[in-house]
C-alpha cells in the first residue's frame, strides 16, 4: 500500500481543517482552545484510504496547519514532510497574507505536487467564483501549481460540492508522487509528545526516511538518550513496522516525555551526529523587507525543529551573486541533484568585502546554530527574519559537517550541488586529506547507507582514485603526498645523520604528523614499490646507510679495538671516546651505531662489552656448569678473573639473558 502525506496550506479561516473533515471525517482541531475559539493554533492529523488508479489502496495521512501568522511556526513544523500539497483559498476572500506567505514557504521547501483548493464556494455567485479563480491563476503563474500542471477545484466542505473531483485529483496527484526510500536510514522528526494512559511515553511524527520496526533501539537527536520501540501505530492501526512517508506513531521505553520535545529526532544509534553549524544554499526571497547582511541573526527552521542562527554569508567575487529557483531536492540516498540552476535572472548588487544578499538572490552561506540539530545534506530549511518574525527565505543543507577554515569550501559546496554521487564522495574524501575519513564517517556525514556509498565509490577504486588505509579512506593524491613526505623526510635525516642507519619508524611518523594507521599504510606501499627499505624499527632509503668519512672510520676501528682487546675488563667509554679525533657527537653516533649493529653491548648504565668477550663469557658458564650447576659471586669473580665492579653487572646481564637465575647469595646456570 502506498503512503502519502498530504498538507494543507493557506490563510486562517479558509476553510482548511473543515476541508480535511469533510474528506475524512476527522475533526483534526484536538485542542479544547481550537474548538473555544474556532481556529487552528496546532498541528492537527488525520488520515483516510482511496483506490489507486490500478486497483491498489492508497494510504493518505494528513497534516493540517494553522493559518494565523502568529502560529507559522507551527505550521513549519508540519510542513517538511509532505508530499502532497492542498493549498486552500477561501472564494470569498481570495489571496491573503498568509496564503502568500505559505505558499513561499512551500517553494522553499521544495514542494512540488499540489492541488489548488478554492473552498466556500456555496458561499459566493458563478461571476465571483471565476473572478477569483482568474485571481489565482495569476498568483500561481510560474510556479509548481500553475493550473497547466494541477488542478483548481472549487469545493464546499458544508454540502459536499466537488468533493468528488478532489478525491480524483488527490488519487492521481499521489499516484504520480515518488515513494520516499524504505530502504534509507530512519528519521522520525518528533511533532508530538505525550503520555498515553496505560502505554506511557508516546511520540508522533512523519517518517522521512527508512523503516522503523517494533522492538528496535533509537536514538533521541540531539540528546543521545537511547530508547526502544515498544509498540508502534500507522495512520491509527497498530502495525509491526513504520515505513518512509508514513504517519508514525511510536510507544517508547526508557525515557519519558520530559525528555523529548518537538524537534528532536529518532534515527539509527551510533549512525549520525548532531551539529550546530552547517553549509547551505540560501535563497532570500523578492518579499524579504531589506537585504541580508553578514553575520544576521534568524529563526531557524528544518522539519519539527526551531532554534536561532547566524547567517555568515561567503566572500563572493564581483557579479557572483545570481537571482535563481532551485529545483526539488531528492533524497540524499539517491545521490541526485541538491540544487541546480533552472533559471538565471539579473545579477545583483557586487557587495565585494562586505557580503550582503540582496531580496531575490541566492548563495552559499554557513548557518551557526545557538543549538544542536540533526541535519543532513538535502535537507530543506526556512529561515524567519530575528525581528520582526516574518518569513525572508530557505535553502538546502549541502554539508551539515564542515571543517573550520578548510581553503575552497566555495568549490567543495559547488560539487555537492552537482548530482554526482561519485564526486560528492571523492569530495568528502578528498578534504580530509592524508587524516582519510572512515565509511561510519561518510555514513554520518551523508546520510546514505553503507552499500550506497560503496557503490558509489566503485569506479574511484578500481581507478586507484581512493585507497584504503585499514577502515579509512583517502584521496589518492593526499597518499601521494604523504609518500613523498616520508621519502623526503627520510632523505633529510640521511642528510644530517650520514652515521645513523635510518630513521625510527615513530620519529619518521611524527615528522610527516600521520596517524598510525595511515602511516603504515603509505609506508607499506613505498615498501612494495621498493622506495625504501625497513630493518626492524629503523626506516632507511634503498642502499643507503651509515657513510663515514676517514676520520670517522678509524674512530670506529679504534672503539671496536678497544673493547674486543679489552675481554671483559673493559676500559670506561668516555676515555675511549675522548682519545678520538672526532668531536664528541661524532663519537657518540659511532658508539650508537656500533650497540645498533650489536658490535658492542651495553650491560649497564656505566658498562659496555663487545660482543666477542660476552659470547666467550656464555661458553665459560657452559664449561663450569659441568662442574657445578651453581655459582656465586666469589665462584663467578675467580672464573673471569673480574673484580665485583665488573661481575655484579654481568651477572645480572646473565640472569636478564636467562643464561642464570638467582637463588638467593647464588646463581642456577641454566
Amino acid at each position: 500500500m502506498k503512503s502519502i502525506i498530504v498538507g494543507t496550506a493557506g490563510h486562517i479561516d479558509h476553510g482548511k481543517t473543515a476541508l480535511v473533515k469533510a474528506l475524512t471525517g476527522i475533526d483534526a482541531d484536538r485542542l479544547e482552545e481550537e474548538k473555544r475559539r474556532g481556529i487552528t493554533i496546532d498541528l492537527g492529523f488525520a488520515h483516510m484510504e482511496l483506490p489507486g488508479p490500478g486497483g491498489e489502496r492508497l494510504r493518505l495521512g494528513f497534516v493540517d496547519v494553522p493559518g494565523h501568522e502568529r502560529f507559522v511556526r507551527n505550521m513549519l513544523a508540519g510542513v517538511g514532510g509532505i508530499d502532497l500539497v492542498l493549498l486552500v483559498i477561501a472564494a470569498d476572500e481570495s489571496i491573503k497574507p498568509q496564503t502568500r506567505e505559505h505558499f513561499d514557504i512551500l517553494q522553499l521547501l521544495g514542494v512540488r505536487r499540489g492541488i489548488t483548493v478554492l473552498t466556500k464556494s456555496d458561499a459566493v455567485d458563478a461571476e465571483t467564483l471565476d473572478v477569483v479563480r482568474m485571481e489565482v491563476e495569476e498568483f500561481l503563474r510560474g510556479t509548481f501549481l500553475e493550473t497547466s500542471k494541477s488542478s483548481m477545484i472549487p469545493v464546499s466542505s458544508l454540502t459536499g460540492a466537488g468533493l468528488d473531483e478532489l478525491k480524483r485529483a488527490m488519487i492521481a496527484a499521489a499516484a504520480e508522487a515518488q515513494p520516499r526510500d524504505s530502504q534509507a536510514l530512519a528519521r522520525l522528526p518528533i511533532d508530538r509528545v505525550f503520555t498515553m494512559k496505560g502505554f506511557g511515553t508516546v511520540v508522533t511524527g512523519t517518517l522521512i526516511a527508512g523503516t522503523i520496526r517494533r522492538e528496535e533501539e533509537l536514538e533521541v537527536f540531539p540528546t543521545g538518550r537511547r530508547v526502544r520501540v515498544r509498540g508502534l501505530q500507522v495512520h491509527g492501526s497498530v502495525a509491526d513496522m513504520a515505513v518512509a512517508g508514513q504517519r508514525t506513531a511510536l510507544n517508547l521505553a526508557g525515557v519519558s516525555t520530559e525528555d523529548l520535545a518537538r524537534g528532536m529526532t529518532l534515527a539509527p544509534p551510533e549512525t549520525f551526529a548532531a551539529t550546530r553549524r552547517a553549509d547551505v544554499w540560501l535563497r532570500l526571497l523578492p518579499s524579504a523587507p531589506r537585504p541580508m547582511k553578514d553575520r544576521a541573526r534568524v529563526h531557524f527552521h528544518s522539519y519539527t525543529m526551531e532554534t536561532v542562527g547566524e547567517i555568515v554569508l561567503h566572500e563572493r567575487k564581483e557579479n557572483e551573486w545570481k537571482e535563481r529557483e532551485l529545483d526539488p531536492t531528492p533524497s540524499a540516498s539517491s545521490g541526485q541533484a541538491l540544487a541546480k540552476s533552472a533559471r538565471v535572472g539579473h545579477p545583483g548588487p557586487t557587495n565585494v568585502g562586505h557580503p550582503q544578499l540582496f531580496p531575490g538572490q541566492e548563495g552559499f552561506a554557513r548557518i551557526r546554530l545557538a543549538e544542536a540539530v540533526l541535519l543532513l545534506p538535502g535537507d530543506r530549511f526556512i529561515i524567519r527574519q530575528f525581528s520582526p518574525v516574518v518569513t525572508i527565505g530557505g535553502g538546502v543543507v549541502l554539508d551539515a559537517a564542515p571543517i573550520p577554515r578548510m581553503a575552497g569550501v566555495d568549490d567543495f559546496l559547488r560539487v555537492m550541488t552537482s548530482g554526482n554521487a561519485e564526486a560528492t564522495l571523492m569530495a568528502r574524501i578528498a578534504r580530509r586529506g592524508q587524516d582519510g575519513i572512515s565509511i561510519s564517517k561518510l555514513i554520518a556525514e551523508t546520510g546514505w547507507t553503507r552499500n550506497a556509498i560503496e557503490a558509489g565509490l566503485t569506479r574511484a577504486a578500481k581507478e586507484g582514485r581512493v585507497a584504503h588505509a585499514g577502515e579509512l579512506l583517502l584521496h589518492s593524491p593526499a597518499v601521494e603526498a604523504l609518500q613523498l613526505h616520508i621519502v623526503g623526510a627520510a632523505e633529510d635525516f640521511h642528510k644530517h645523520n650520514p652515521l645513523v642507519g635510518g630513521i625510527s619508524r615513530e620519529e619518521l611518523r611524527e615528522q610527516v604528523r600521520a596517524s598510525a594507521e595511515v602511516f603504515e599504510a603509505a609506508l607499506g606501499m613505498l615498501l612494495r614499490e621498493k622506495r625504501i627499505e625497513v630493518a626492524g624499527d629503523v626506516v632507511r632509503l634503498p642502499g643507503r646507510g651509515v657513510v663515514m668519512k676517514d676520520e670517522e672510520a678509524e674512530s670506529k676501528q679504534i672503539i671496536e679495538r678497544a673493547f674486543a682487546s679489552a675481554g671483559l675488563k673493559v676500559p670506561a667509554l668516555g676515555e675511549v671516546m675522548a682519545g678520538l679525533k672526532v668531536d664528541k657527537a661524532r663519537a657518540q653516533k659511532i658508539v650508537t651505531l656500533l650497540l645498533r649493529d650489536k658490535i658492542l653491548v651495553k650491560v649497564s648504565d656505566e658498562l659496555v662489552f663487545h660482543r666477542s668477550a660476552l659470547e666467550e663469557l656464555r661458553r665459560q658458564m657452559a664449561a663450569y656448569k659441568a662442574k657445578s650447576a651453581k655459582i656465586d659471586v666469589g665462584k663467578f669473580k675467580e672464573l673471569t678473573g673480574v673484580t665485583r665492579k665488573y661481575a655484579i653487572p654481568l651477572l645480572e646481564y646473565l640472569d636478564r639473558e636467562h643464561v642464570t637465575k638467582r637463588l638467593g647469595d647464588e646463581r642456577a646456570i641454566l
